[in-house]
């Protein structure tokens, strides 16, 4: 498996962001996208995964080989912890609820509602569901958000595993999970010309 992205073109709300991203991604690799607020990683992943159409270019892995994770955790309030998580596996007819649990420190949670949880506890919830989905690239959009010192720890040692296994993943992330693999990637020099005002809340690119 493999994502291979040639000359790709990215919009929001109209407006051209990036021009001539290219960019290769092998299974048992890491990428993380990096840039000023604003410059359109959350665009781009939005794109790759198939949550809105590409200007040009082309991307070689479909988006149903793709695990998304957003500013949204996905999460339905009134089941619980393992509800959610056997919702999500039987959805993509995957097993390993118990072990994800445990991978995000979820035990002692296990049969709480996701609307009782705190941030941070529906964040590693919400994370703990890409490893129910039994998809090979992950495409996490600032995943860390909510999380303290040890749940990022943990989340990173969940990332890891999975690139162990022969998966990837493609994120946008300002704090180091301790991937000392990861490439990275600048998105400053695709921004398109015709670009988003300053200003712009990189949580809407």
């Amino acid at each position: 498996m493999e994502l291979v992205v040639s000359d790709l073109a990215c919009a929001r709300g109209g407006i051209p962001l990036l021009e001539g991203v290219s960019l290769r991604l092998d299974a048992g690799a890491a990428l993380v996208l990096r840039g000023p607020n604003g410059c359109g990683k959350t665009t781009l992943l939005r794109t790759l995964a198939g949550l809105q159409p590409a200007l040009g270019g082309t991307i070689s892995c479909p988006p149903d080989a793709m695990a998304y994770a957003g500013h949204a955790d996905g999460l339905k309030a009134v089941l619980s912890v393992a509800e959610n998580l056997h919702f999500w596996a039987a959805i993509h007819g995957q097993t390993g609820v118990p072990e994800a649990i445990a991978a995000m420190n979820l035990t002692d949670l296990a049969d709480r509602q996701a609307q009782h949880l705190s941030a941070g506890q529906k964040r590693r919830l919400g994370l703990a569901r890409l490893m129910v989905t039994g998809r090979w690239l992950w495409v996490l959009d600032e995943p860390t958000v909510s999380l303290d010192a040890a749940s990022v720890a943990l989340f990173g040692s969940v990332v890891r595993a999975h690139l162990a296994g022969g998966g990837a993943a493609l994120m946008a992330t300002h704090i180091d999970l301790g991937l000392n693999e990861a490439q990275l990637l600048d998105l400053t020099p695709y921004r398109a010309r015709a670009h988003a005002p300053d200003g712009f809340d990189e949580a809407f690119l």
